[in-house]
């Protein structure tokens, strides 16, 4: 009997969710198999017809992310925000969950240095010298702190609306802290 399309991927998508949700409260290592399914409502066997292990589950939500950033920002021009590009393409709705798991306090740096080669270094026009030996200082700078501002909005949950944000963190980097004290 073959399956239907949209039952299997619905199925794919609440395991997604249900780990987004354990993933956001503990460490992976403290997240089983057994308990994903249970939440779900399906049986182990069941996860297992999708995912090898949690490793591969994590790996897909982290690429699945990684892949739609990429093709976000293959569609934008050339900026001198594309940080701020990626963390539009971020703040979508139905990457909230996937992004409080993967940013939060039991996400990986892993995933995060992979976050930050996508946000493709080539493309950053940050005027910034050429051949220093501070530049890749600077780059790392602009790209973390972006990176973590963002983070703190997410906890917050967004507390400040999309615009306000953008235009703070816009802000931050053009005129600094000053304006706000």
């Amino acid at each position: 009997m073959k399956k239907q399309p949209q039952i299997t991927e619905k199925t794919r998508q609440i395991f997604i969710d249900v780990f987004c949700e354990l993933y956001s409260q503990k460490p992976i290592e403290k997240i089983s198999v057994q308990e994903i399914a249970n939440k779900a409502g399906y049986n182990r066997s069941t996860f297992y017809q999708y995912f090898t292990d949690i490793y591969e589950l994590l790996n897909f939500v982290e690429n699945n992310l990684l892949n739609y950033i990429k093709e976000e920002l293959a569609n934008k021009e050339l900026s001198t925000h594309t940080i701020q590009n990626a963390l539009h393409c971020l703040e979508k709705k139905e990457y909230l969950s996937v992004l409080n798991a993967l940013l939060g306090d039991y996400g990986s740096i892993r995933f995060i240095e992979r976050l930050k080669r996508e946000i493709t270094l080539d493309r950053l026009e940050l005027n910034l010298p050429s051949n220093s030996s501070i530049t890749p200082y600077l780059i790392e700078f602009h790209i973390s702190t972006s990176l973590s501002l963002f983070r703190l909005w997410l906890q917050r949950q967004k507390d400040l609306s999309p615009e306000e944000f953008f235009k703070l963190v816009d802000n931050l980097y053009t005129k600094g802290v000053t304006p706000y004290s």
